[in-house]
C-alpha cells in the first residue's frame, strides 16, 4: 500500500481510485476512518453519495490533473 502517503494531501480534493479487482471510482476524498476511505461521488442531477471503501480493496490513488 504505497499510496497511503498520498492521503493527507488529497483530502478535500478530487481523486481517482483504482481497485485490486480492476475497477475504479472517482470523487472528492473526505477522509479515512475505521479502515475505510470516504469518498463523495456524483450520482445524477443534484445527488451525491458518500461511499466507503475498505482500504485493502484499493490498489492506488491518483489526484486529478490540472486543466492547463
Amino acid at each position: 500500500m504505497q499510496w497511503h502517503h498520498k492521503l493527507t494531501g488529497l483530502i478535500g480534493k478530487p481523486i481517482g481510485l483504482s481497485f485490486t479487482n480492476g475497477q475504479g471510482a472517482s470523487g472528492v476524498l473526505c477522509g479515512v476512518n475505521g479502515g475505510k476511505l470516504l469518498l463523495i461521488e456524483y450520482l445524477y442531477q443534484a445527488q451525491f453519495s458518500l461511499k466507503q471503501y475498505d482500504l485493502y480493496m484499493i490498489q492506488d490513488i491518483h489526484s486529478f490533473p490540472s486543466c492547463h
